[in-house]
């Protein structure tokens, strides 16, 4: 299910997020929280592609990307900066005193509607082109199984996936820019303030139980 180009922004963004999270920890802790970070972002990634898939659109992941660094038209890039390849980095030595804690915002998704979509009329394919409210379920789904799988690893013994995991939900459900949040506020509101309570009160036990 994943492209060939999305492998090596996964990779890079895991190993990024791992080595933020851990650093100055040593190399073998490093390691694990990379191994952690990688398992959260395939878990959100597929769960995204999945959903696409039943509705029937493509489901592209990249990184978190800049073009514009001022409000004048020509306070721009050449070309779009990818931010969430070296944010998690930066976070850390603004975070430092926060051990552990970094903006995991890197990955954003686009879709790509099917072209066989625009022939069917029906239930949820009434549109031909993605509504905001399919984009805000694509988003969502990540959001979700990632909070599934926060429980499940804490039941297992796995803290430390756990509470990234929980971090991860946190941040992306920021409704800022191109992240999950952002699609899941504008797609329905009701359910971006659903899933933002649920990963506030999960903030709560990653920071004070976990």
């Amino acid at each position: 299910m994943l492209k060939i180009k999305e492998i090596p922004v996964i990779l890079i963004a895991a190993i990024v997020m791992g080595f933020a999270i851990s650093l100055l920890e040593g190399w073998t802790a490093i390691f694990y929280s990379t191994l952690a970070v990688l398992a959260i972002i395939l878990i959100n990634t597929l769960a995204k592609k999945i959903v696409g898939y039943y509705l029937e659109t493509g489901v592209e992941i990249r990184f978190w990307e800049i073009y514009q660094y001022g409000f004048k038209a020509n306070r721009h890039f050449n070309k779009p900066f990818p931010l969430g390849a070296i944010l998690p980095l930066i976070s850390k030595i603004v975070l430092f005193p926060l051990k552990g804690f970094i903006l995991m915002t890197s990955l954003v998704f686009e879709v790509f509607p099917k072209s066989h979509r625009a022939v069917k009329r029906h239930g949820l394919y009434s549109f031909s082109e993605m509504t905001e409210y399919h984009i805000g379920v694509i988003a969502a789904s990540g959001i979700v199984a990632n909070l599934f799988f926060a429980v499940i690893g804490y039941l297992l013994g796995f803290a430390e996936f756990s509470r990234l995991s929980i971090y991860y939900t946190f941040l992306n459900m920021i409704p800022f820019s191109e992240l999950d949040g952002n699609k899941v506020f504008f797609g329905n509101i009701i359910m971006w303030s659903f899933l933002a309570s649920i990963a506030l009160i999960g903030m709560f036990f990653a920071v004070f139980v976990i």
